[in-house]
């Protein structure tokens, strides 16, 4: 996993997030820190360690900052904005059956 993660503040400024509750806020940005280089991360694990709620992870995924699949894994929707890779520097996602599901919806 990297260890190096960028944010956006045309994401994590708009009144959007902004209005969210500071724990979802929370709970975001630590999923961007626990994601995969595409952005795939299994939440649950990060969700204990914050002691972050259902709530918390609802409403991210309503207000369009995640996108949750069948398997439990999600996805940061703003991934590509908030960290941009050179090609040459790209490695493999360890949830590739699931980003096979998104590029063939």
């Amino acid at each position: 996993m990297a260890s190096k993660r960028m944010f956006n503040k045309s994401v994590v400024r708009t009144d959007s997030f902004l209005d969210m509750p500071l724990s979802g806020q929370a709970l975001y940005f630590h999923l961007c820190l626990d994601a995969d280089v595409k952005g795939f991360v299994s939440p649950r694990a990060t969700m204990r360690m914050l002691d972050a709620k259902e709530d918390d992870l609802k409403i991210l995924i309503a207000k369009g900052f995640l996108i949750p699949f069948d398997s439990g894994v999600i996805v940061v929707t703003h991934w590509n904005v908030h960290n941009t890779i050179r090609e040459d520097r790209e490695a493999v996602s360890q949830h590739d059956e699931v980003k096979l599901l998104v590029t063939s919806e």
